[in-house]
């Protein structure tokens, strides 16, 4: 194995990025007639290691996402977390659910019945509560997961009847376009969470409005995200192994 050598000019790129981009979401929020706490800002760690992670938690980012159950899972016990809130924000395998039952905070990627179903059983087991955004394929993209728009309603109907999962919201990933084609695909998902809000379905608590990357992050929240979240315009691009 390489021997892990850590590249302090990293630190202090990520530090610098983390401030920067922090001032930006909470100047946004502002330029959308928001409060400026209104928008939270999530540090997505996928490939990155917890020396470049935890200079971040350590200025108060306050919330983390994490795309691979295997990756989450090893990083626990190395990461600065107290009162830092967990997600799990890639694709969920139903088989990888119980090594995360009652170890986060929300899992924003559930998509199907199927899954939400192994939610629910793996973290009874666990005597937990499952809080989940519900993720909507906004552009219908073969290559991404996420239900339908015109099935939404009907899928939080289904997954609010299980007694340990607690629907929050809801999460998207819009097609790579141009920032004025993204802003047309974060109105539409906006559009569609008031109308929920509206609706009070039972057993949703349409609270959450999960969109924005790093290459669009301040277009999602003029069109009204509250959460967004930001990987390598922080840590530096990803590097997969």
């Amino acid at each position: 194995m390489e021997k892990f050598i850590l590249d302090e000019e990293r630190v202090k790129s990520c530090i610098d990025n983390y401030k920067r981009i922090k001032n930006d979401v909470m100047e946004t929020a502002v330029k959308a007639g928001r409060n400026e706490n209104d928008v939270r800002l999530m540090c997505v760690t996928k490939t990155v290691e917890p020396e470049y992670i935890n200079p971040v938690l350590d200025l108060g980012a306050d919330l983390i996402g994490e795309n691979r159950v295997q990756e989450y899972c090893s990083k626990l016990d190395t990461l600065h977390l107290d009162g830092v809130e967990k997600h799990i924000i890639g694709h969920l395998q139903t088989n990888k659910v119980k090594y995360i039952a009652g170890k986060v905070d929300m899992i924003e990627s559930v998509d199907s019945i199927k899954l939400a179903k192994e939610i629910n059983k793996e973290f009874k087991k666990a005597d937990a509560i499952a809080n989940v955004l519900v993720e909507v394929n906004i552009g219908k993209e073969e290559s991404k997961s996420g239900c339908d728009i015109e099935e939404l309603e009907e899928l939080l109907c289904q997954i609010a009847e299980f007694d340990n999962i607690k629907i929050k919201g809801l999460m998207t990933i819009p097609p790579i376009c141009d920032e004025a084609e993204a802003r047309k695909y974060f109105a539409k998902m906006h559009d569609k969470f008031v109308e929920l809000q509206e609706k009070s379905i039972s057993g949703v608590d349409m609270q959450i409005l999960s969109m924005g990357m790093s290459a669009d992050y301040e277009a999602a929240i003029l069109e009204g995200s509250n959460i967004v979240r930001v990987g390598s315009a922080i840590f530096g691009a990803r590097k997969y192994f």
